[in-house]
């Protein structure tokens, strides 16, 4: 599989938009409804789980108890389309508004935010994290996708205070590939609301990194736990 960025990242924001075309947009009235999402994937992947906001994808074969290390990929980002467009439009001090400067910025903080989120709670639960590949390393390349920030900073020498009842949302489409193989395990695409449940607040730069860290954190947990429970399955079988 080629893990180098360029072609590889367009190619998995292409693909990542066209599934997220069937998630809806996070409302608490839509969050238990089944989206129509296709049944089986282009690479012969079939739908396991469709809660509303959450899709996942499993291959036939996909076994996942011989993976201990993993390969994280750097996290591709993409805002929702036309994002900055609108805020601009909406914003009526122009030192507020976003520039493509802003916009790239922006991107490359979360994709780092991303890997080191991953890598502290994965090498926390135990999974060694490599960047070579072996039968028990497991390839994660993700995606952050429809990017959506309600006061995103733009270092503006504006004093203003903004507050806001979510920081922002956006949706983690990640790919588990098998690294010697490069045989694709599953797809996992899930949308979040950065501040559901959460009251008002104050936005800015170290709010915002706050609150992507805890849906980054959350994320990375899952596949932990999941990870964990096949291991222990696996345990379990071989002692009896």
């Amino acid at each position: 599989m080629n893990t180098n960025t360029g072609t590889g990242v367009s190619m998995l924001i292409s693909t990542a938009l066209m599934l997220a075309v069937a998630l809806a947009p996070i409302e608490d009235a839509q969050a238990k409804k089944k989206v129509d999402a296709p049944q089986v994937t282009p690479q012969g992947l079939k739908l396991v789980t469709n809660t509303g906001h959450r899709l996942v994808y499993l291959a036939d074969d996909a076994d996942l108890h011989q993976y201990t290390r993993v390969w994280i990929i750097d996290c591709a980002v993409a805002f929702e389309k036309n994002w900055q467009r609108d805020y601009n439009r909406n914003e009526r001090s122009l030192d507020l508004r976003v520039s493509d400067k802003d916009v790239e910025r922006i991107k490359t903080d979360l994709a780092a935010e991303f890997k080191e989120q991953f890598t502290q709670v994965m090498t926390d639960r135990g999974f060694d994290v490599v960047s070579e590949a072996a039968p028990d390393v497991m390839i994660i390349r993700p995606a952050i996708i429809n990017l959506q920030i309600s006061a995103p900073d733009t270092r503006s020498a504006t004093m203003t205070r903004t507050y806001v009842a979510s920081p922002g949302q956006m949706t983690l489409y990640m790919e588990l590939y098998d690294s010697v193989s490069s045989a694709q395990l599953a797809i996992i695409e899930d949308a979040q609301d950065a501040g559901r449940g959460m009251p008002s607040m104050q936005a800015n730069r170290v709010t915002n990194i706050a609150a992507a860290d805890r849906l980054l954190k959350s994320w990375a947990n899952e596949l932990a736990d999941h990870l964990g429970d096949v291991h222990d399955e696996a345990k379990a079988n071989a002692s009896e």
